[in-house]
């Protein structure tokens, strides 16, 4: 394929940090030793840190007990479900050091979500939230799930601590649901037994022998937006290059000691696992987890006993967090780097965030398939408002339409992708994964884009997303972004619905901040500022999105809603 977009900076292998995510792990822990590596704020206000070295020590008895303990063989699956606490990196790490592979399990999943990706998985072990307790006998029947073990918010608390809080918490949620299928330990268990092996001689390093950067590492589920939940299979070479592909791209950007990042993108997550988690600790980053975000006046306590320095989020968090009173209020006063992606950044909330903070969002683009990260803006300007960077070192880009054709510079089409970071394909899906990567490494990735004079990449919708109305293009988050200038508006998502004139109907669902608001008001601002055929036909108020875990809208069941209501009509 000609006439790929370059990014103009090349990454080789000598670019790569380690060869393999345990490496890169014992690699962190040399180099930061005593120095905290990461928190867990509970929603009671009460904290906890593990340096570098408890993250290294930890994590190697993980790694010895599920070897030595289990006899798990390289190439086995473990799974974790579970919110961002400290038991999560822990885990994960030890999991990796131990040449298994990680499959991140969302814990707002049902039982039969779970049970089918522990399924098509093929897992052998399951840590699971001690919270969903009464689930499990249902998420593992028919699985190849051997052992389970509960996992807790407080977790590597300290002893009379861990005690007090557990016991709070319980209550607040009135009691930890009653397991109805036995398990096998606890966290502590793990850590007790594998740490007597690591006494004993055994040596964790060699677990990686023979693995390489072809070596799978995590079956990452992709959000389900469009369908049922995938297994993108992501090898150690994917994730070790988006590591280094981030840290290549970030070069030359300013660290200081004592950074802090509050990390409310959930771990089970690759984009928070591998870029929020792991390159904060190669660049020495102290990492707040925060387990429980909702509602966001929990994270009132995190910004009081963190000087937080840098924020990875989304556009509904960035927005949420500009109607929390407390917040505007008293807005964090050493804020410096923010980053957003996983949706569209509305420049409305960017302007005013940046208005509040003095920080600017940096804006990004990537997906699953591509592991983490595709582009970035550059940190030596300020960003481009309505586009989400240029492609990091190593990735090339294409823009085609329909037909399979280039397209011009400036006009929209689909986003191919191509890079180091690209997955292998899709986890017992040879089907779907020749549709979505080409014979020759391009990823498919079914987003509409453009790319402008200056290389900047602009992602216009999903194709899927995008609204035919009598022969013309709609592109939801054009009009999204007109609803959520209204000053009456809190949030907004566009759909498309089946119309008998114009094939198409643009539907909009909107959160009122007025709860005056009325339709006509919203039909007028629209008016003003789009032309016709994109002025939404249907409004519909209701009092919250939907949205998955990290705050991406579900337009799937916002579309379901509304074509369900124009065939009722």
């Amino acid at each position: 394929m000609e006439g790929a977009v370059m990014n103009g900076v090349s990454f080789t292998s000598e670019d790569m940090l380690a060869g393999h995510l345990g490496e890169l792990v014992d690699i962190c822990v040399a180099e930061h030793g005593t120095k905290p590596s990461v928190s867990c704020i509970l929603p009671t206000g009460h904290a906890h840190t593990l340096t570098f070295a408890d993250i290294g020590r930890h994590s190697d008895a993980v790694a010895a007990y599920l070897r030595e303990d289990l006899g798990l063989k390289p190439g086995d699956v473990v799974a974790i479900q579970c919110p961002n606490t400290l038991a999560y990196p822990v885990l994960a790490f030890g999991i990796l050091k131990a040449g298994l592979i990680v499959t991140n399990v969302n814990p707002l999943y049902t039982p039969d979500e779970t049970n089918h990706q522990l399924k098509d998985s093929c897992a052998k072990v399951w840590f699971v939230i001690d919270v969903f307790g009464d689930r499990i006998k249902q998420s593992v029947e028919g699985t190849e799930v051997e052992r389970v073990y509960t996992l807790s918010l407080v977790d590597l608390f300290p002893g009379l601590p861990r005690a007090l809080l557990g016991f709070a918490l319980k209550y607040v949620k009135k009691a930890v649901p009653k397991q109805n299928s036995e398990t096998a330990g606890t966290l502590a268990s793990v850590l007790k037994a594998g740490q007597k092996r690591i006494e004993h001689g055994a040596n964790v390093k060699a677990y990686r022998a023979g693995a390489g950067t072809e070596t799978n590492a995590i079956y990452q589920y992709t959000g389900g937006t469009t369908g049922r939940s995938k297994g993108a299979e992501l090898t150690h070479g994917n994730v070790v290059s988006n590591i280094s592909q981030a840290n290549k791209r970030d070069d030359g950007l300013e660290r200081e000691d004592g950074d802090h990042l509050m990390l409310v993108l959930p771990l089970y997550h690759v984009y928070a696992l591998a870029v929020g988690m792991l390159n904060s600790m190669y660049t020495g980053t102290h990492v707040v987890l925060v387990p429980v975000p909702r509602p966001l006046s929990n994270l009132q306590p995190v910004f009081e006993k963190f000087n937080i320095t840098i924020m990875p989020g989304v556009n509904t968090l960035y927005l949420g967090l500009l109607q929390e009173k407390w917040f505007v209020e008293n807005p964090p006063k050493n804020l410096r780097l923010c980053f957003s992606g996983a949706a569209p950044l509305q420049p409305a909330t960017a302007q005013k965030w940046e208005e509040l903070t003095g920080a600017y969002i940096y804006e990004g683009y990537g997906l699953t398939e591509g592991t983490c990260v595709v582009s970035s803006m550059p940190f030596d300007r300020p960003p481009k408002r309505g586009t989400c960077g240029i492609p990091i070192p190593g990735t090339e880009v294409r823009i085609i339409g329909e037909d399979g054709n280039e397209m011009p510079q400036g006009e929209p089409g689909e986003l191919l992708v191509r890079g180091p970071q690209i997955m292998r394909g899709y986890l017992n899906n040879p089907e779907a994964t020749s549709l979505t990567i080409t014979e020759d490494g391009w990823l498919m990735t079914g987003d509409v884009a453009v790319v402008d004079n200056e290389g900047y990449l602009s992602i216009v919708d999903r194709k899927k997303d995008m609204v035919i109305v009598s022969g013309f293009n709609v592109y939801p988050t054009d009009i999204e972004d007109v609803l959520t200038r209204f000053d009456r508006v809190a949030e907004a998502a566009v759909v498309g619905a089946p119309d008998d004139e114009s094939g198409e109907k643009v539907v909009a669902y909107i959160v009122r901040k007025d709860q005056d608001l009325s339709e006509t008001d919203v039909i007028s601002h629209c008016r003003e500022h789009l032309t016709g055929y994109k002025v939404p036909k249907v409004i519909c108020f209701i009092d919250e999105l939907p949205k998955s875990p990290v705050g991406k809208v579900l337009r799937r069941e916002l579309r379901d809603m509304a074509h369900a209501d124009a065939i009722a009509s």
